[in-house]
């Protein structure tokens, strides 16, 4: 049974399909493909292809890459000459009516490469193979479906003709949890690069027969996800497909355009804000937003709008990474008006700055724009938060009489945090679509933050006292001692924040002088040999500001303490222009800052040091704590007072993601921000949102666990007072106490720093107590108590807690083969140990624990060659499942048929059985309406069971 558990979710699947629409085929091979490939693009092209025509089609085809291929996919026309000399134009794929294609669905068809390889099942749309799913049985990780996947690409997709190069989606999945992603053909793509699927309000829809393939593999919706929602990056030569939040905002925006075109744009809602967390990839949204509305014909502009210089460059860089030459970036406002008044179809996209536009529909240009005033356009503005909330927002809803407005932000304004200034919903209607930082969080799209709150008015590490913290006084923050010693805090702790420079850091202060002091004494420190760190900076200048007053350099004498004055009053500029000098000198560049072009260059030279990771620490004031992606910072060190909008968009410059090993946004404050960071997530995520998004600092778990550990002590001394706990009350008692351990356990053990060393239980007690605990969960049976319903049935075990995804039964295998591999005793007894001990308390194998041990004593000492462990052990498995089958259906008399399908059934659909069904099984007449529910209970429980036991959890090929 446990080799049909796949299959059945083959045949399931491939019967819903047809539900759907798509018509079934078998198809064994290539040459069977090929076959079925010119009958439906005849079909679909009414035409008729002679043997000699379709080669001609295939070798089109069957040329490039998985790049070169999606951009043939796309292609409007084909054209071939026919036997007779007459042209013939096909298509492969209707892009524009999406739904009028052809559907089929086929599986198992084998393809020979370096290797013969069967895929599972295959989407065939006018018989292209474009969407491939892949399934593992339940229990397995989703990771060894994308793993195959990734040597298929290697060994068979590219074979033959190379057919399944078209292959545009993904799709794998245990039953269960289901994901997707884009071809990445011979790209390396991390795991981190698959999606799940969910509704419009972010709700996951994981399980593949119950939720996915109605909602994701609809013939329909799969064709709109191939042709309107795969973007094609010309510059890595890649596919990338929009991922559930970004799809649905770009389908709200469409829709709000075309319902205004329909009210011929008396829409009075016509406009709207897309709330979209900080790092969830806006970019990629707005794009494919722009590039839908341009091919709208009677838009005559979509005008993406941003509110720096650096971001109208950054913006271009992006899009044009998407598609190259698809937008067109204003050098200045005589170049705007132009491209707003020419009708050349490379400039139906402009990416400008606010100050642009605002000079254009502004004094001597407002002639110069009158031909456009009333066409119609579209806005997007990129971070609609900041700077359009002024009298520019004023002057382009006045002066363009047909236009709408769409905003992107990942902070809106909202009441609590307007400050007395208009909201977002003000100024851009209401929120089409919102995808906050607790679902982004949650589906690992970003990092989570951890933030540590530093003292800096004692002389103690690590201590935090946000009551002294308290004292706000200006003259002690800007204290010259205070920065020295922020500064030997950050070059102590430094290589530890970046897990020794493999990321690096930023560091926002209060204001520009606050910049150069710090920059200042990092300098300074450097030259004696205290730290090797590349700091680098850059912040504005007026050309005619005053030499500044007030601002203290630290000048230092010989002498051991140091010695604060005045050198003399310098220039910012000057200043800054002995930065400049520093950073040519630390990276052997040769920048300048002599003019405002020069000042740019300099800027997005420092930018890229950050993003490469070539700088250590980026200093600044304001500069780069809005719109700056650098995937490789992990750590903001925080001497600055932050607030709402401003404070999550400064701590989301950690949080992109990387890699397996950027797991966290590292926060290190200088200041009490603790208050307005609680406000900011709760205002920019929910109420109960803030233990998802903060990580305390490794120290407060210790000192948690230590108190948690004594308070267990005072219910039970000892392990084997467990035992002694007779009451249900005692045992309640008990429970709390350990589950608040595992708890606590759980979170510790992502840090670093974590060992057993600082804590009062040693690792094999805390096994102990586990084992304990599992085992009076083990004990619970609603079913033998029906007079008395037990307490403890209402407990949250949170078994979770104590749960590692990578223990299953292959791990245990592979220590199997590792004990039997071993000659020498010690080695043996450590790994016999380990096994035992998971065996005793990892929750996915304690069902399974029987059946291993079984093996151990039983078949393992027989086994000589280590190779053959695992298929001894699935042939051991096999039969030990028969007969647990045929005691549970001699036992209980029920059709062994019918209990069949319906494991199956559940396994896969995670449906529960409803008691009709469940006392459908039996072979012998209904029970009583008393015995019923007794009778079902037990019936279910036992099926339950099986499952638990023979098939989460279970790993194989």
């Amino acid at each position: 049974m446990s080799k049909q558990s796949e299959q059945f979710l083959e045949e399931q699947l491939i019967a819903q399909l047809q539900k759907l629409g798509y018509k079934y085929v078998t198809i064994a091979d290539e040459k069977a493909l090929l076959a079925n490939l010119k009958s439906q693009l005849e079909k679909h092209n009414n035409v008729q292809f002679s043997a000699s025509e379709f080669e001609k089609v295939i070798n089109i085809i069957n040329k490039g890459s998985v790049f070169e291929k999606a951009k043939i996919l796309r292609e409007k026309k084909h054209h071939i000459i026919k036997d007779n000399g007459d042209n013939l134009y096909f298509e492969l794929l209707n892009v524009e009516h999406w739904c009028q294609n052809e559907y089929q669905v086929t599986n198992q068809i084998t393809q020979v490469g370096k290797y013969e390889n069967r895929y599972d099942v295959t989407l065939l749309i006018n018989g292209l193979p474009l969407v491939q799913i892949e399934l593992k049985r339940r229990g397995l990780e989703m990771k060894e479906a994308f793993n195959q996947i990734n040597r298929y690409q290697k060994h068979s997709f590219g074979a033959g003709q190379g057919l399944f190069h078209f292959v545009q989606l993904f799709i794998i999945s245990n039953g269960v949890n289901t994901k997707y992603f884009s071809n990445f053909g011979t790209h390396k793509q991390e795991y981190l690069q698959t999606f799940h699927w969910t509704d419009e309000q972010n709700n996951p829809l994981n399980n593949i027969l119950n939720g996915f393939t109605d909602a994701f593999l609809e013939p329909c919706h799969v064709s709109k996800m191939i042709c309107k929602y795969i973007v094609l990056n010309e510059t890595d030569k890649r596919l990338m497909v929009l991922r559930p939040y970004q799809y649905y905002a770009v389908e709200s925006i469409i829709k709000k355009v075309k319902d205004n075109e329909i009210l011929n744009g008396y829409n009075i809602e016509k406009n709207g804000y897309i709330w979209h967390t900080t790092g969830s990839g806006k970019t990629l949204t707005s794009f494919k937003a722009s590039q839908i509305l341009s091919k709208i014909p009677t838009i005559k502009k979509v005008v993406f709008v941003v509110d720096r210089k650096d971001l109208d460059y950054q913006t271009n860089q992006e899009y044009d990474k998407f598609s190259k030459g698809s937008v067109s970036s204003a050098t200045n406002t005589d170049d705007l008006i132009r491209k707003f008044n020419d009708n050349d179809p490379n400039t139906k996209v402009i990416v400008t700055t606010i100050q642009k536009l605002n000079n254009a529909i502004s004094g001597r240009n407002l002639f110069k724009m009158k031909a456009i005033q009333d066409e119609r356009m579209v806005f997007i503005f990129d971070e609609c938060h900041r700077s359009q909330f002024g009298e520019t927002h004023k002057n382009i809803v006045s002066y363009f009489t047909n236009i709408q407005l769409f905003g992107f932000t990942g902070t809106p304004i909202l009441a609590e945090n307007a400050d007395g200034e208009k909201t977002t919903a003000n100024l851009f209607g209401k929120c089409l679509h919102k995808y906050v930082i607790t679902d982004a969080i949650r589906d690992e799209n970003v990092l989570k933050f951890s933030v540590e709150y530093i003292q800096t008015f004692k002389k103690k590490e690590h201590i935090i006292d946000l009551e002294v913290e308290k004292i706000n006084e200006a003259e002690v923050f800007e204290a010259p001692e205070r920065k020295e010693a922020i500064v030997d805090y950050i070059i102590q702790y430094h290589d530890q924040k970046t897990q020794n420079k493999k990321f690096c850091a930023m560091m926002c202060v209060q204001d520009i002088d606050a910049v150069i002091q710090y920059y200042e004494i990092f300098k300074r420190k450097k030259e004696n040999g205290e730290h090797n760190l590349k700091v680098t900076t850059i912040f504005s200048f007026a050309q005619n500001e005053d030499e500044i007053g007030d601002l203290i350099i630290p000048q230092f004498s010989i002498a051991a303490e140091p010695q604060i004055g005045y050198a003399y009053k310098p220039h910012r500029r000057e200043l800054l222009e002995n930065y400049v000098e520093d950073f040519n000198s630390l990276f052997g560049e040769k920048q300048n800052i002599k003019d405002t072009e020069g000042y740019y260059n300099y800027y997005n030279a420092v930018a890229k040091k950050s993003k490469q990771n070539e700088a250590d620490i980026l200093l600044v004031a304001n500069m780069f704590l809005t719109g700056f992606d650098s995937k490789f910072l992990n750590t903001l060190y925080v001497d600055k007072n932050l607030q709402y909008h401003g404070l999550i968009q400064a701590f989301s410059r950690t949080n992109r993601i990387l890699d397996k090993n950027k797991t966290q946004g590292n926060i290190v404050c200088f200041r009490n921000l603790k208050e307005r960071t609680d406000e900011a997530i709760a205002l920019f995520s929910n109420k109960e949102a803030i233990d998802e998004i903060i990580v305390e600092p490794y120290e407060v778990y210790v000192e948690k666990f230590n108190e948690a550990t004594q308070k267990l002590l005072e219910v039970v001394s000892r392990v084997e007072d467990v035992d002694k706990l007779y009451s249900e009350e005692d045992k309640l008692e008990f429970i709390l106490s350990f589950r608040t351990l595992m708890r606590l356990h759980k979170k510790m053990s992502h840090y670093t720093e974590f060992t057993w060393d600082d804590l009062p239980m040693e690792e094999q007690l805390f096994t102990d107590y586990t084992s304990k605990y599992l085992d009076l969960k083990d004990g619970i049976n609603p079913v033998n108590s029906p007079e008395k319903t037990s307490i403890l049935n209402d407990i949250d075990f949170e078994l979770e807690l104590i749960r590692r995804d990578t223990i299953n039964v292959t791990y245990i295998l592979q220590l199997l083969i590792k004990f039997q591999s071993k000659h020498s005793s010690k080695d043996r007894e450590s790994i016999e140990k380990e096994i035992f001990n998971l065996l005793n308390t990892e929750v996915s194998l304690r069902s399974k624990r029987e059946l291993i041990e079984k093996f151990i004593q039983e078949s393992l000492p027989y086994i000589k060659d280590t190779d053959t462990i695992s298929d001894e052990f699935e042939k051991f498995w096999n039969v030990e499942q028969e007969k647990a089958l045929q005691e549970l259906v001699k036992i209980e008399n029920l059709s062994e048929e019918k209990t069949k399908n319906l494991i199956e059934n559940y396994f896969f659909t995670e449906r529960k059985p409803l008691k009709k069904e469940i006392l459908e099984l039996r072979q012998e007449g209904r029970p009583s309406a008393l015995k019923s529910k007794e009778i079902g209970d037990r019936i279910l429980n036992r099926i339950l069971g099986f499952i638990e036991t023979f098939f989460d959890g279970i790993s194989g090929n």
